[in-house]
């Protein structure tokens, strides 16, 4: 399992959540905690947004800790919104194309899970792409493939149930086809303006997710597992949840493939307060 961390409020350095903290993402790319496996080798790569619309990038497919490159820039960009993450395959080869973000137009997105029996859903999965979509995607992950269906679904309207949509989606075509159903998804992506965070598994074993307060004018970072060992800053976001990070602060809400996003829940008062 991926590793991550995204970031949306004042404009703070890259390097406060990918090289500064005690379990700052390089850590977690050779020593996770709360991961399947500890080690987040197979690449990584940062998207930021700033004075133009669509948002920078840097991938490589040298492990996180390895990379000189990585640390300078996290020290030198500063940004009010930005993705980062490490990555760990569970399939796709390792190759830049594959690392996360992925990002088309406006739009970033990053992923830790998986959809299984992806290499007989893959095909029919592909095939609802209209060209344009079908043409911009560049690696082989289910990762790029879930972000483009959301795409396809209308992601610019409706960020929320476009996701819900997507993830449906795979997953009715996985039961037509009689493969296993199964999809644990937990993602952030963004427009440049909100920050959106889902984390939803089909058997309720999604990979994890926290938020906490950050900056000192209600930023907030959402991440795989937490920064540090102040436990009273964390908030762990439950499963079956999206978040919205925006103007008007943190929106957490029950998410659901079966329809879209319901009412904001008591977790979303808990993270403002």
């Amino acid at each position: 399992m991926c590793r991550w961390a995204a970031y949306r409020g004042e404009p703070l350095f890259l390097e406060e959540l990918v090289s500064s903290p005690a379990h700052s993402l390089i850590e977690q790319s050779h020593c996770a905690t709360r991961a399947k496996t500890a080690t987040n080798g197979d690449g990584f790569g940062i998207a930021w947004y700033g004075d133009r619309p669509e948002p920078g990038r840097y991938r490589d497919i040298l492990p996180a800790w390895s990379d000189c490159n990585l640390r300078s820039i996290a020290r030198q960009v500063r940004s009010p919104l930005f993705l980062a993450h490490v990555r760990a395959a569970t399939g796709g080869g390792t190759r830049r194309d594959n690392c996360h973000p992925f990002v088309h137009g406006i739009w970033s997105f990053m992923h830790n899970g998986q959809i299984a029996d992806f290499e007989h859903l893959r095909r029919p999965l592909e095939t609802m792409l209209d060209n344009d979509l079908y043409n911009a995607r560049t690696g082989s992950t289910d990762s790029e493939l879930l972000f483009l269906l959301a795409l396809q679904f209308g992601l610019e309207r409706d960020p929320l149930g476009a996701m819900a949509e997507a993830i449906a989606f795979v997953e009715r075509l996985a039961a037509h086809l009689e493969r296993k159903v199964l999809v644990r998804f937990t993602a952030a992506f963004s427009d440049g303006r909100q920050l959106y965070a889902v984390r939803y598994a089909t058997d309720y074993a999604a990979p994890t997710l926290y938020a906490a307060p950050m900056g000192e004018t209600g930023g907030y970072c959402l991440v795989s597992e937490p920064l540090n060992d102040d436990t009273e800053a964390w908030v762990e976001i439950p499963d079956g949840s999206a978040v919205v990070l925006g103007e008007n602060g943190v929106d957490v809400r029950i998410f659901s493939p079966a329809g879209r996003p319901a009412s904001t829940m008591d977790a979303g008062l808990a993270l403002v307060s």
